[in-house]
């Protein structure tokens, strides 16, 4: 049996509680909604709206294992969904001129114009989601 925790862990707890509650019911609202409205997923804007933000000194595009680090998704997970974006046309790979192994990838016209009139709406979602005092209990289903 073990012994209760101090006023002060189980504040913890139910603080941890509570931002795992408000971030599912977020994502599940940006997964729904974007989905609903764009044909994207919550993952999918995220990589859309980083190349976005990507530096024109650069060339407007991200190295993948960048990418990775950026949307907080594995090298493979981030592999299947660069792979889904690219053959719905939304980005474009590019080799590394200097390494060969390195791929670069970058928005494409069409992605550029799906993030534009998609980022309004995830926008909205989390100014819902995230001013209000309380997230209800939320299920993706």
């Amino acid at each position: 049996m073990s012994s209760p925790d101090s006023a002060e862990s189980a504040a913890l707890v139910t603080e941890w509680r509570a931002l795992l509650a408000r971030h599912a019911a977020t994502t599940c609202a940006l997964d729904r909604e974007l989905g609903e409205r764009h044909g994207l997923g919550m993952s999918d804007f995220e990589v859309l709206e980083r190349l976005a933000e990507a530096p024109a000194e650069v060339g407007a595009k991200l190295r993948v294992q960048e990418l990775a680090d950026k949307v907080h998704l594995s090298q493979s997970a981030l592999s299947r969904l660069v792979g889904r974006l690219e053959k719905a046309g939304l980005i474009e790979r590019v080799m590394c001129d200097l390494d060969r192994r390195g791929i670069y990838v970058s928005l494409s016209p069409l992605g550029r114009d799906r993030y534009e009139a998609a980022r309004p709406l995830q926008r909205e979602v989390l100014a819902r989601m995230l001013t209000r005092s309380q997230v209800e209990e939320s299920s993706c289903g």
